[in-house]
């Protein structure tokens, strides 16, 4: 994220903070950041940051959030946004009362090839709609102190894994109006496998899955009509899209810049500079409405995070 940031024109970073400052001084010497910080208090206090990139563990946003917005920053802040749909509409309501832009850190919605996919889809290129599949598994071994399955940080493989083929259907066909979901627990409590079916009206669907026990970089795949769109590579981060229809068939590969984090970053600066308090393209509202997704996954499963109950 820092050098892709740094790398476009116009961006400055200026500040860094952890709770550990010899990490934060690091940090700074290695980007050449003028201050560095050892609590995110200082951070927020200082008057030359315009917005701050909360790029802590899950479990800290909601707070780390809250304390930039009341400090008056704009934020950015990594998926997933929150833990669960409560912190997030806490974090929204509070940035639209302060009147500071917010985000969630998804860059998948930026990325151009999704982007090309879900203008394809929805100009008809593929005929009517009839299923969408996606998936991301990454295999992890059991570590009951790693963040993965530490219930405590956030843990579980919706919040880390499941987000992506989440918003990755979102952007193809918006919320579901009903969802299904089975899974299996990690032996500390937390999701480590969640497979979802999304139904939509007229019989349209999306098969969805992630988990921490398995690896699989399969393809996913819109089905229309008219022909199929596969997106080749991560869902997250495709390599390559092929629209087929009864036309013939189009690819498209990566034009990757940087690390694949400057089309977000170069929103954040459109919605600075335009006054904006949201971005169009990932608007606060979806981000609500997935955790409300995935807050419901969660207790199918019987995965509970103790801010689910406060």
């Amino acid at each position: 994220m820092s050098a892709d940031l740094l790398a476009l024109p116009g961006n400055e970073i200026v500040a860094v903070a952890a709770r550990d400052a010899a990490r934060a001084a690091d940090f700074a010497a290695q980007f050449g950041v003028a201050r560095s910080y050892g609590s995110y208090a200082e951070l927020v206090a200082d008057d030359e940051v315009d917005v701050v990139y909360v790029a802590t563990t899950h479990g800290q946003h909601y707070e780390h959030a809250l304390l930039c917005i009341h400090a008056g920053k704009s934020l950015l802040v990594e998926k997933a946004f929150t833990l669960n749909a409560r912190q997030a509409r806490e974090v929204v309501e509070a940035a639209r009362r302060a009147d500071v832009f917010c985000m969630e850190a998804m860059w998948l919605r930026f990325n151009p090839l999704l982007r090309i996919a879900a203008h394809a889809l929805h100009n008809g290129a593929i005929g009517d709609v009839h299923s969408v599949r996606a998936e991301l598994c990454r295999h992890f071994p059991f570590d009951p102190t790693h963040r993965l399955f530490d219930l405590e940080v956030g843990g579980g493989a919706l919040l880390d894994l499941g987000v992506y083929p989440i918003n990755f259907v979102w952007m193809m066909l918006g919320r579901p109006q009903a969802v299904f979901a089975s899974g299996a627990l990690s032996p500390t409590g937390s999701d480590a496998t969640a497979a979802m079916q999304f139904s939509y009206p007229d019989g349209v669907y999306a098969q969805l899955s992630c988990s921490t026990q398995a690896r699989s970089d399969a393809v996913s795949l819109i089905v229309g009509t008219d022909g199929w769109i596969e997106a080749h590579g991560s869902v997250h981060r495709p390599t390559r899209i092929v629209i087929h229809n009864s036309a013939g068939e189009v690819t498209h590969e990566a034009q990757t810049q940087g690390n694949g984090y400057q089309p977000e970053l170069v929103e954040v600066g459109r919605c600075l500079r335009e006054g904006a308090i949201q971005s169009e393209i990932m608007p606060l509202s979806d981000t609500v409405d997935i955790l409300e997704v995935i807050d419901g996954v969660r207790h199918e499963l019987g995965a509970r995070y103790a801010a689910d109950d406060e």
